[in-house]
Parts: structure tokens; C-alpha cells; sequence
């Protein structure tokens, strides 16, 4: 049975609705990003694909999947009631609308309503922003994982925010009257986005999902990197974005050197964690053992480009060949992982928990289909290496292709299992749970503001 998390306050969490809402609807935009690449692959879509593909991937999926987690976890994390479920619920849709508007916009062409649909996705994330920080200023003194997302969620302010001046930006040139180049506030805005707001959450999750679910402690080698990390991390998040936004490499490489060493060292704790834990290899373990040797290859191979030119475009989210390591091995992965534990969890919590010692009940893992869960992790394994070894040596772009589409065949059985979860397990199936009312049990009422 996958371990249940101890020393927690489930009565503090948001109905199970809320979160679950974010995950389906992120789901959503992971198949809709995973479809624009295969069509992109064979010439079927036309427009900005690439930053319609992005904002489909990241904003979309991987940032509703942290709005929904962080509005579900921190409350239990830190023992305090979410500040208001109504302003969760709005964040999902805001972000939602804006997110696939401005995807809808790259692609065809309409860039005059970036800067609505802009507008749009930018409340919801800033709604988010006060929600979980009013939640989090109520928990003192803030533990590691606390830390880290409150500096996320400053940093979801300042991405959304230069998201918004590169959206105005098509219709009216308020880039250049501020002295600055387009080019280097777009390198700005992903390097927020990537290493800002999405792995200081993801590192800030890690370190209490690392010995939650491998039973193990930190010992002084893993405290003495996860200090260093704590500190050094978001500094040189900030001085890379800010040597890109004003074409400072000294600055921008010193900021590098930083993420580097940080991204090492969470590899490195994440894999000593993995290697000590005696449990089994669930779902969601033997994808983070794919994290952990993503993270430590990624910073290694990624160190020489850095090192000589971190202002190079090609080198954006690491050495030009890499981006599949952070994308898949890093960045999916320990989302996939999570999603592969955190979606049963709540579903059997609010299904099964209280029917223990009186009716038999499922363990968490036996919600999906483990031999589903096995296919999915093999074929986006396979998809993630073809990819790498198509950006590295070069190879003809069938291999690309074929690497594309494992990753998407992954995509679609991962999406399959846990929708089953909910389908099966969950109230009402699928769209009951993301449609759900008041009055119901698991619902969001009564809202507290």
C-alpha cells in the first residue's frame, strides 16, 4: 500500500473537488499541448506554434497542476483553512479561459486579443497569489517546503507580469519604450516561468514528498545542500533572468552557476532518498528516480554551454539538446509522479477513509491500473531518450518523431488511468467531479472567506 502521509492535518484541506478540478482540466491542456506537437510534427497547424505548444504545456497543465496542488496542500501542510474557496475555484477558470485564449491567438494569427486573453489568465494567477499567500501568512514560522512557495508565488507575479507587457506588446510597442529588447524580456519571461515559478515549487514539494513517501530522513549531507539550495536558488533564478533581460552575461552566468549547483543538489538529495527507502517501487517513486537522474545529468551536461554563453537562445532552458531532460525527465516526470499518488490519495480519502475497520477498502494504489501505469512510464521513458538522443547526435528526424509519439501514446494511457480513478472512484465520474455544487458531500460549500 502506498504510504499514507502522517502528521498532517487532512481536516484542513478544500473539498475534494477543488483540487481535482485544477488536475482534470490540466489534464486537459497536456493532451491539447501533446496534440498541437504532433500536429506541428506534420505540418497541420500553422501561426506561433512553439510559444501556443508552451503556454499549452506549461501554463496550462503544469501550472494548474501546481494552483490545484498548492491550493489543496498547503492548508494541510500547514494546518490553516484555505483562505477562500471561491477565489480557488475562480483562479481555475480565469486561468483556464486566458491560457487557451492565448494559445487559440498564437495560432491563428489574432495577436490583438492577446493582451484580453492576457489579461484574463493574469487575474487568475493573481487571485491564486493572494489566496494561498493569506493561507501561508497564517502559518509561522514557515517550514522549507512553505518557504520555497512563497518565493513561487512571487515569482508567479513577476512572470505573469512581463507575460502581460510581452502580450501588449504585439499591438503597441511597450517593450522598446522601456529601453529594452523583446528578445531578452522573452528570454526573461521563460527563464521566470521554468526556473522561477515552477521548480522552486516543485523543489519546495520534493522535499517533503521525498521522505514522506520514501520513509526516510534527511541527514546532515541532505540539510547541508538543502540549505545552500534554499538560498542560492532563487538568487540565481533572479540573476540569470535579469543578465538575459539586460544582456548582462556576467550576471546572467553567475545566476546560472547558482541553478546549476542547486539543480545538482536537489538530484542528488532526491536519489540518496530513493536509494535508502526500503518500500517498493510504486507508480510514483519510479518516476521520481527519473527526476533525480534528469536533475543531476541535466546541470553536468548543461554547466560548459552556461559557463560560455548563457545568453544564448539556444541554451535557454539549458545546453542546446538538453531542453528534453528538463521537459520530460524533470519537469513531466515529477508531475506525472505526483499526480500518479496526490489524485488517488484524495479521491480514497474522501471515498475510503472512513469506512476503515468497518467494510474491506482498496489500498491508494489500487485505484489504477498498475499494469496501465507501467505502459504509460515505459513508453515516455522511451519517447523522452529517442527525443534526446534525436537533440544530441544529431539523428534523422523519424527518431524525433518517434520519440514524439511515445511521449504522446504515455500521455494519453497516463490521462486514461487517472480519469478511470475518478471516474470509477470519485462522485459522478469525471465531469460530475469538475461540474460538482454545493450541498453535496465533497462540495465547496460552506466557501470561507
Amino acid at each position: 500500500m502506498s504510504a499514507i502521509p502522517c502528521g498532517v492535518d487532512t481536516d484542513s484541506q478544500p473539498p475534494m473537488a477543488i483540487p481535482l478540478r485544477h488536475f482534470l482540466v490540466g489534464l486537459g491542456f497536456l493532451l491539447g499541448g501533446v496534440l498541437v506537437a504532433a500536429a506541428d510534427a506534420v505540418g497541420a497547424v500553422s501561426g506561433l506554434v512553439s510559444p501556443a505548444r508552451y503556454h499549452l504545456l506549461l501554463a496550462g497543465w503544469v501550472c494548474l497542476t501546481i494552483l490545484g496542488a498548492m491550493t489543496q496542500f498547503v492548508p494541510v501542510w500547514s494546518g490553516a483553512e484555505i483562505h477562500s474557496r471561491r477565489l480557488a475555484n475562480a483562479q481555475l477558470w480565469c486561468v483556464a479561459v486566458g491560457v487557451a485564449g492565448l494559445a487559440a491567438c498564437f495560432l491563428s494569427g489574432r495577436v490583438a486579443w492577446l493582451p484580453a486573453v492576457g489579461a484574463v489568465a493574469l487575474v487568475g494567477f493573481w487571485l491564486f497569489v493572494y489566496n494561498v499567500g493569506r493561507t501561508l501568512l497564517t502559518a509561522r514560522p514557515l517550514d522549507v517546503t512553505e518557504r520555497h512557495f512563497a518565493v513561487a508565488l512571487a515569482f508567479f507575479l513577476l512572470v505573469t507580469a512581463f507575460g502581460l507587457a510581452l502580450a501588449v506588446d504585439f499591438t503597441r510597442p511597450v517593450v522598446a519604450s522601456a529601453g529594452l529588447a523583446r528578445a531578452n524580456v522573452v528570454a526573461a519571461h521563460a527563464t521566470l516561468a521554468a526556473f522561477g515559478a515552477v521548480l522552486t515549487t516543485v523543489f519546495g514539494a520534493l522535499y517533503q514528498l521525498a521522505t514522506m513517501f520514501t520513509q526516510t530522513e534527511l541527514d546532515r549531507y541532505d540539510r547541508a545542500i538543502q540549505r545552500f539550495e534554499t538560498v542560492a536558488y532563487p538568487l540565481g533564478v533572479v540573476a540569470l533572468a535579469g543578465g538575459r533581460l539586460v544582456a548582462a552575461p556576467s550576471l546572467a552566468r553567475a545566476g546560472g552557476v547558482l541553478v546549476l549547483l542547486s539543480l545538482f543538489g536537489v538530484g542528488v538529495v532526491l536519489g540518496r532518498r530513493l536509494v535508502e527507502t526500503n518500500l517498493p517501487r510504486s507508480a510514483m517513486l519510479r518516476r521520481y528516480a527519473v527526476v533525480a537522474a534528469s536533475l543531476v545529468v541535466w546541470a553536468l551536461v548543461t554547466a560548459p554551454s552556461w559557463l560560455a554563453d548563457p545568453l544564448a537562445a539556444d541554451a535557454r532552458f539549458g545546453a542546446a539538446g538538453a531542453t528534453p531532460l528538463l521537459a520530460v525527465g524533470v519537469v513531466g516526470f515529477v508531475v506525472l509522479g505526483t499526480l500518479y499518488h496526490v489524485v488517488p490519495f484524495i479521491v480514497w480519502e474522501h471515498r475510503y477513509s472512513d469506512r476503515i475497520g468497518y467494510e474491506p477498502v482498496p489500498t491508494i494504489d489500487d485505484l489504477y491500473d498498475s499494469l496501465v501505469a507501467a505502459a504509460d512510464f515505459a513508453a515516455t521513458v522511451a519517447g523522452g531518450g529517442l527525443l534526446l538522443a534525436a537533440a544530441w547526435f544529431g539523428l534523422p528526424d523519424a527518431v524525433r518523431l518517434a520519440g514524439g509519439a511515445f511521449v504522446a501514446g504515455g500521455v494519453v494511457l497516463f490521462v486514461y488511468n487517472l480519469a478511470s480513478v475518478v471516474h470509477e472512484h470519485g462522485p459522478r465520474g469525471v465531469v460530475g467531479t469538475v461540474l460538482q455544487r454545493s450541498g453535496r458531500r465533497g462540495d465547496d460549500s460552506p466557501p470561507t472567506e
